[in-house]
């Protein structure tokens, strides 16, 4: 934890964490997971546990790869390019982004309020803030929610293939963005819901790595290594004055 009180940015996970898209990533998981878990006889069935387990968080086909490894099923790796009926990693990847998108589309999506709260408490201290998001839609997510402008970084999916970042737990994506920022690890705050972003917050040494509890458990984050795990963000107001 930052021992010399000089936090000076704040990095948010998105799904999860700002908006309440995790559950449509849950939604969209569980059914492309069901029906490959039937095409492959696979068991035990697929449950919200295994999301949490290996899922939330990561890159989108490290997710699939994961998966299925604990079923015994190695599948190849296939492409980004391939279409979402490969029975290939990135074909049951791509498979579940389009049923993402479709719920996304259809249902639209609102920021959890405390999240509101808490961006309100960083603007009134003009504290820098970035997005870092495993998700390749984390920018279609923001400006959906409204809240696109209120972050001066995103690094998503998309910048972590561009520039060759390793994803959650891996720190990097985190790393780019407080040095996109202009601050150091230790000036910076990581603001997660997964167990392997919490990971990665610990892995890249920051100041201080704050899980937000939305469904992992309290405990399973402090495990991966949160200073504190809060229920609500309307406390991250305090939390950054006491810090």
């Amino acid at each position: 934890m930052n021992e010399s009180g000089r936090l000076r940015a704040v990095l948010f996970d998105l799904d999860g964490v700002l908006t309440p898209t995790a559950a449509v990533h849950m939604r969209a998981w569980r059914e492309i997971f069901e029906s490959v878990f039937v095409a492959h006889s696979l068991a035990p069935a697929y449950t919200d546990v295994d999301y949490f387990a290996h899922v939330d968080g990561r890159p989108r086909y490290d997710a699939v790869d994961a998966l299925l490894r604990t079923r015994g099923l190695t599948a190849p790796w296939g492409s980004p390019s391939d279409g979402p009926d490969a029975e290939t990693v990135c074909g049951i990847g791509n498979r579940k982004n389009a049923r993402f998108e479709e719920l996304l589309s259809h249902d639209g999506v609102e920021p959890y309020p405390d999240a509101i709260d808490a961006l309100d408490a960083i603007a009134a201290v003009a504290m820098p803030a970035a997005v870092v998001s495993s998700s390749r839609n984390a920018r279609d997510v923001l400006a959906a929610a409204g809240i696109a402008d209120r972050f001066d970084v995103v690094v998503d999916g998309n910048v972590a293939e561009r520039e060759a970042l390793s994803g959650k737990p891996a720190p990097d994506t985190f790393l780019r963005a407080a040095d996109l920022l202009g601050v150091t690890a230790e000036e910076a705050v990581v603001v997660e819901d997964a167990v392997a972003g919490v990971a990665a917050g610990r892995a890249g040494d920051f100041g201080l790595v704050i899980g937000v509890d939305r469904g992992a458990g309290a405990d399973a984050l402090r495990t991966a290594g949160a200073d504190l795990v809060l229920t609500s963000l309307t406390a991250l107001r305090e939390v950054l004055l006491d810090a």
